[in-house]
């Protein structure tokens, strides 16, 4: 697992957590701007640009202090990857927007951190 290595893509998990479902692996490279380059999928997966508010990270860091902007973004497509299929997820969008479609999104990710 690479932290930090912007520019390089790396998968991150988080010790205990759930990953995306077993037919979907995600992968996260921060892009050095703020944002994230997030594909799903080893063959014809979808690739998608991703964005963290700061409040939202703020809220989901109330619950549990070590959560990263990349560890948010993978627990986010966790959620989705259980909702959606990835062809349906979003290709440029911030994790706020979530909430707009899944209005369970946040406490569920609540939830997750909280069960660490």
């Amino acid at each position: 697992m690479m932290h930090g290595s912007v520019g390089r893509p790396h998968t991150v998990r988080r010790p205990g957590a759930r990953t995306a479902s077993v037919a979907h692996a995600v992968e996260v490279r921060a892009n050095g701007d703020g944002s994230f380059t997030v594909t799903t999928g080893a063959r014809a997966g979808t690739t998608h640009r991703v964005t963290v508010a700061p409040a939202l990270l703020d809220e989901l860091r109330a619950v549990d202090p070590t959560v990263t902007a990349e560890i948010l973004v993978t627990e986010s497509f966790a959620f989705l990857l259980e909702r959606e299929p990835p062809t349906s997820i979003l290709r440029e969008f911030d994790l706020g927007v979530i909430t707009r479609y899944f209005p369970e999104y946040v406490p569920e990710l609540q939830r997750r951190l909280a069960a660490g």
